[in-house]
């Protein structure tokens, strides 16, 4: 059983359809087995499910991603499968990497290869070459994907410093896209890299915007999965599986770590694969400070990577902003260690993300008292709205969700939130709510903040259900 446990990638298979605008820019052989390949189904849980109609899909971004006025990529490279693996590196059809000089102005897309000769998706024995982005990037694409939608190709190396890593700095008030469809990441020993996925867009000012969109992905390695500093990002992943990471610093690193960011929006995807260690907690499956949340038949499980598995909280987010959630499945095995209660971690001890990100006072505020209402004020606070939850466990946990209280201010010169323990119910100015959870669990939440089960919501109030106006509500309040 425990075998089985290592081996599982969970999700039931979920595909309803996501409402999107279509306004948009345009192995080896002899390779062994390894623990990151994809694994079969059992009779509960299986992959996420694909779509058969993935080049359409593809055209097809979040409604509120604005997707015009970027530029086609300037620079188009083809990269052959045969003859990249034989020589261990891209060899391209047409024009090569070499005539670039390592620079690229304008945006790039590079096209890999889908089939080997056999008739197989190809494995590259590499980690994919990033060239150094130069001059002028303001409404430029970054992409990378197989040559036929829907058709994988993995790169798969022991390299320590693998990672597809976009690199941009003091871009202000710019518009970049970065793309990813189709693409598995296998690094396994990539110790050294901050993410095998590592967004380092850095220093982006409003009106600027970094939009991401990773579709049909496998990712492992690196210190965190996936590795998104705090900035202007709009984060999309659909149809995808994080599968963990392999940094040593396993207390602070994730499967996933996005910081103070704009939105993040995961649809039909699984998480799981956090490296855990026998005797330190370890760190967290989804670990995720944007200041909008969307999750959509979202699978989180601490099911590990050939180690034992993490007692964190399956998924770590920030109280401070807002998430909306449906079809969201936990699962929890055992761990060496003892787990901690929660499952879902809405914390309030650091401040993620930029001031104006926040429509209103982070900490407690003599100008808020929460109505004696708080249904009808919905409206007025920072919100969690989880629907369909489902708990796997192999415990009944306490509770499914835990809300923490907001706090007196900020520790001089850090993040960290000071007087936490000392702000009363009256003074916080969040609300969590829960409607048809259900699994192996004592009740939804924690005894903390204003958090109701189930709870009749005002004809008014019913807006908190539907994703698109919760979406507009928490986007419009910050002018985004």
């Amino acid at each position: 059983m425990d075998m089985v446990l290592h081996r599982l990638a969970i999700l039931l298979a979920f595909s309803p359809a996501l409402l999107l605008s279509s306004a948009g820019p345009a192995t080896l052989s002899s390779a062994p087995r390894l623990e990151t390949e994809a694994l079969l189904p059992t009779e509960s849980v299986s992959a996420p499910e694909q779509p058969p109609n993935a080049a359409q899909r593809d055209q097809s971004y979040p409604f509120y991603m604005p997707m015009q006025g970027l530029r086609a990529p300037a620079v188009k490279l083809r990269i052959r499968c045969d003859a990249s693996r034989a020589a261990r590196r891209e060899v391209y059809a047409g024009p090569s990497a070499e005539s670039l000089y390592g620079r690229v102005e304008g945006g790039f897309e590079f096209i890999y290869e889908a089939y080997d000769s056999a008739g197989q998706p190809c494995v590259y024995p590499f980690a994919p070459w990033m060239p150094q982005i130069v001059g002028s990037t303001q409404g430029t694409q970054y992409i990378f994907r197989s040559s036929v939608p829907g058709v994988p190709v993995t790169f798969r190396t022991d390299d320590a410093w693998a990672s597809i890593n976009l690199r941009l700095f003091e871009l202000g008030p710019q518009r970049v896209h970065f793309e990813m469809r189709d693409i598995g990441l296998d690094f396994p020993g990539a110790g050294e890299a901050k993410g095998a996925v590592h967004l380092e867009v850095l220093d982006v000012t409003r009106p600027g915007l970094i939009t991401a969109v990773i579709r049909r992905a496998r990712i492992f390695g690196g210190k965190n999965a996936i590795f998104v500093p705090g900035g202007e990002t709009m984060m999309y992943i659909e149809d995808s599986e994080i599968r963990g990471n392999v940094g040593d610093n396993v207390d602070q690193e994730h499967s996933t770590y996005i910081n103070g960011t704009l939105v993040s929006h995961f649809r039909n995807s699984v998480w799981y694969g956090q490296k855990g260690w026998v005797d330190i907690a370890s760190g967290h499956q989804l670990k995720d400070k944007a200041y909008l949340r969307i999750y959509e038949d979202v699978t989180v499980a601490n099911l590990p990577n050939a180690t034992t598995p993490s007692a964190m909280p399956l998924v770590d987010i920030s109280a401070f902003g807002f998430t909306w959630a449906n079809n969201l499945r936990l699962k929890r095995v055992p761990s060496a260690q003892q787990v901690r209660d929660t499952l879902v971690d809405l914390r309030t001890e650091i401040v993620y993300g930029a001031p104006d990100h926040y429509p209103w006072n982070i900490m407690v505020s003599p100008e808020w008292r929460m109505p004696p209402a708080p249904l009808a004020a919905l409206d007025q606070v920072y919100l969690s709205v989880f629907q369909n939850t489902v708990v796997d466990s192999f415990r009944a946990e306490p509770y499914i969700f835990a809300l923490r209280p907001q706090g007196l201010g900020v520790e001089p010169g850090t993040p960290t939130v000071m007087g936490n323990e000392h702000t009363t119910r009256a003074q916080q100015r969040m609300v969590s709510l829960a409607f048809n959870s259900r699994g192996t669990f004592r009740k939804p939440y924690s005894p903390e903040g204003w958090t109701y089960a189930d709870p009749q919501l005002p004809d008014d109030a019913r807006w908190v259900l539907d994703r698109d106006a919760f979406i507009r509500h928490a986007l419009g309040l910050i002018g985004r």
